[in-house]
């Protein structure tokens, strides 16, 4: 299944709407979602060979871009064909709730502790996700230590951070 072929699919079940940019003139192939329709993009595909959710990717653009952004590596082992997935959602304020973006954990099993791991580092909420509580971190950590404005903890339960 070819790049084109696969845009085609999810304007075919979800509109044209649904797809924010799409560039296959780079190493890594992708399309730019709305982040509300990335499970059923993501359902779309599952159904149609992608049988793989290799990985996700959180990044923080910092504050002069002011968004957050989850990426998906899929591969379809049968067609051997990979393909990226990305949304975007604009950063909060400390005072404001946790970006949101739907769960995949229901369509791939490895979303699960993806999602945990973002949701650790980045403070991404995945709606709809069973277990979302940190994964590295302990429960009460402070903060999200892969957030460009993280400021790290002095210390932690009278134990120094800082060295």
């Amino acid at each position: 299944m070819q790049f084109e072929e696969i845009k085609n699919l999810i304007i075919k079940h979800l509109g044209h709407d649904v797809i924010i940019e799409a560039n296959e003139k780079v190493m890594q192939p992708y399309l730019h979602i709305r982040v509300e329709k990335i499970a059923e993009a993501g359902k779309i595909l599952h159904e149609n060979g992608f049988d793989h959710l290799a990985c996700i990717t959180g990044i923080d653009h910092g504050a002069s871009e002011s968004t957050l952004e989850v990426i998906y590596h899929l591969y379809s082992i049968l067609r051997a064909t990979s393909l990226t997935l990305k949304v975007k959602v604009p950063r909060n304020q400390p005072d404001e709730p946790l970006p949101c973006v739907p769960t995949l954990s229901h369509i791939w099993r490895t979303a699960d502790w993806h999602e945990r791991e973002t949701y650790d580092l980045l403070g991404i909420h995945f709606e709809g996700h069973l277990d979302l509580r940190r994964i590295l971190l302990p429960a009460d950590w402070q903060g999200f230590p892969l957030r460009k404005d993280y400021e790290q903890q002095e210390s932690y339960h009278g134990v120094k951070v800082k060295y």
